[in-house]
């Protein structure tokens, strides 16, 4: 090829090289244009979402689409500030994490993002000081790619991309995508907070409302205290709701309403201040959190109760003096996020608005028990005045005409008749004493202190005992002999609770012919044959050391009947 030849062809080549230099920059420039195009979408995918779970992981995946990456995650950091509490994953079957086993909560590489919130860009990430190695059945990974993600100058969490496809490392490009998409992300999480923030506090206004509702239209205290762990349980997602309150003057906390779980092993339950979690709200009056109500080693007061729940919330419903009527146990399953300062705010308001509640709900049941003793006040004293002087006459006027009957059959049923009305008047007496002695909150006689008896079983049964007395408890029952029945009638209504599986008991106290006799039927499953029954023998002991007696029995229809007896002084 002659020099001429060679000189021609020259412009040839610089023209194809320029003609390959600018098809290279047009490619780059339709690439850069895709990547914007896709950074575009993505930025409105995440954005469109409202639901804070819908848009992390909208996150997620538009991140690992974004920079062709083989794994993405997002881990949102808790509220320790140290740990995750959330990890959302791209790229993994579900068989794969099953295998893998539980999210990280931070070590190594992803909790050096946690330490230090910048980018950071590696060609293998194992060679990096802070890492730590995977886990067993854990994929190789080998380049790695983290941003954080704030909202509000806050890092909300890290987003994590491992293994570039097609071997390739991540560069500039792909860090600068993955930031701006971080700054969308963080607007949109922010957006997605506030927009769930408006809902939960419309949603606790609605049951602040509806509570209002049932005060206004006569609910019990039962019911209201139902509606308010029922509701709170409902907006904060928790799998387990308890109203527990406090026992005066003994440091304790008894729960009084279960939702959740296995109710039968915590309703009535009593434990103490310390060691519980409504123990320590209820004493400090300001909210309780753990992240783990089933293993927290502070946590130890009571029996066993709490398996496979995980964070909780103890709050306190105290009135404005200071003093606390209750506390509210919400707990959540192991696992599940904790609960945050933006879930407990709203929960203090409907908290306050629960325990002014409670107040009105105890001023109206006070103002209810104030009418029903005057009432009873004023029986006795329709029945004082005029039933027993008119018996009482009616009485004399018989005995006199008995006397004047010639005839012997007639006489006697006369004198009869005259009897009766005697024992008449002795009943009627001793329902009067009954009506007034109820009328005294602090009464120290027997009847008034079986009817408290009774009252507080109710805790623990989950319904009210029917309770009838008869006969002259408070004159003619000594009070040595009195503490026995009290102690007789505490011991079977707490087998009852404990073994029966009852829905109604029924209890009589009688002080007739001569003898104190006590009564406990239920209509449960009778008495368990295996077991301990150191509690029947002390029933039948304190009837022996009296002289009385006692029967343990089944009626025809089921259930067990106690009875209890012993004799009376002449």
């Amino acid at each position: 090829m002659s020099g001429e030849t060679v000189r021609s062809r020259i412009p040839q080549l610089r023209l194809d090289e320029l003609l390959e230099e600018l098809q290279a920059r047009i490619d780059a420039a339709r690439g850069t244009r895709d990547r914007v195009h896709n950074l575009l979408e993505a930025v409105l995918s995440v954005g469109r979402e409202l639901d804070l779970t819908q848009v992390l992981r909208r996150i997620v995946e538009a991140a690992a689409v974004l920079v062709d990456a083989r794994y993405a995650a997002l881990g949102v950091i808790g509220p320790d500030g140290e740990t995750l509490s959330q990890f959302l994953t791209v790229g993994l079957a579900g068989e794969e994490i099953a295998r893998i086993g539980p999210y990280p909560t931070g070590r190594g590489l992803l909790g050096e993002l946690i330490r230090h919130p910048a980018s950071l860009r590696l060609e293998d990430l194992s060679g990096h000081p802070s890492s730590v190695g995977c886990p067993a059945h854990h994929p190789v990974m080998r380049t790695f790619l983290g941003v954080p993600v704030r909202v509000r100058e806050e890092v909300f969490g890290n987003l994590y991309l491992t293994d570039k496809q097609g071997g390739e490392q991540f560069d500039a490009d792909d860090e600068a995508v993955i930031s701006t998409l971080a700054v969308a992300a963080g607007v949109a999480i922010d957006n997605a907070r506030l927009y769930e923030e408006a809902q939960r506090r419309q949603r606790w206004l609605s049951a602040s409302a509806e509570i209002t509702r049932a005060l206004l239209s006569g609910g019990s205290r039962s019911e209201v205290l139902e509606l308010i762990a029922q509701r709170a349980r409902e907006i904060t997602g928790a799998d387990l709701a308890d109203v527990s309150v406090p026992v005066a003057g003994t440091g304790t906390v008894r729960v009084e309403l279960a939702l959740g779980g296995d109710v039968s092993c915590r309703v009535g339950l009593v434990v103490s201040l310390e060691g519980s979690l409504s123990g320590a709200a209820c004493a400090s009056g300001v909210p309780a959190t753990t992240a783990d109500l089933a293993g927290d080693p502070r946590l130890s007061a009571g029996p066993r109760r709490f398996d496979g729940l995980g964070p909780a919330v103890a709050v306190p419903l105290g009135r404005a003096e200071g003093q606390i009527d209750g506390v509210l146990l919400l707990a959540r399953a192991a696992g599940e996020p904790e609960f945050t300062d933006r879930e407990i705010g709203p929960l203090l308001g409907f908290a306050d608005q629960a325990a002014l509640a409670l107040e009105l709900a105890e001023r109206r049941r006070d103002a209810e028990q104030l009418a029903m003793l005057e009432d009873r006040d004023r029986i006795a004293r329709d029945l004082h005045d005029l039933a027993i002087q008119r018996l009482f006459a009616t009485g004399m006027t018989l005995q006199s005409a008995a006397r004047v009957i010639e005839h012997p059959g007639a006489s006697d049923r006369v004198l009869r008749a005259v009897g009766d009305l005697d024992e008449t008047i002795k009943i009627i007496r001793s329902t009067i004493f009954g009506l007034r002695a109820r009328a005294d909150a602090t009464g120290q006689g027997l009847r008034a202190r079986a009817v408290r008896a009774v009252e507080q079983a109710q805790a623990v049964l989950g319904f009210a005992p029917r309770l009838s007395m008869e006969g002259l408890l408070d004159t003619d029952v000594p009070s040595e002999v009195a503490e026995h029945v009290l102690a007789v009638l505490a011991e079977a209504l707490s087998n009852t609770a404990r073994h029966a599986k009852a829905g109604r008991v029924e209890v009589v106290l009688q002080a007739v012919g001569g003898q104190v006799v006590l009564t406990v039927q239920d209509d449960g499953i009778g008495t368990p044959e295996q077991g301990r029954r150191s509690g029947l023998r002390n029933l039948a002991e304190r009837a022996g050391t009296l002289g009385g007696t006692f029967e343990l029995g089944r009626p025809a229809e089921g259930g067990t009947r106690v009875v209890w007896s012993a004799p009376l002084p002449v």
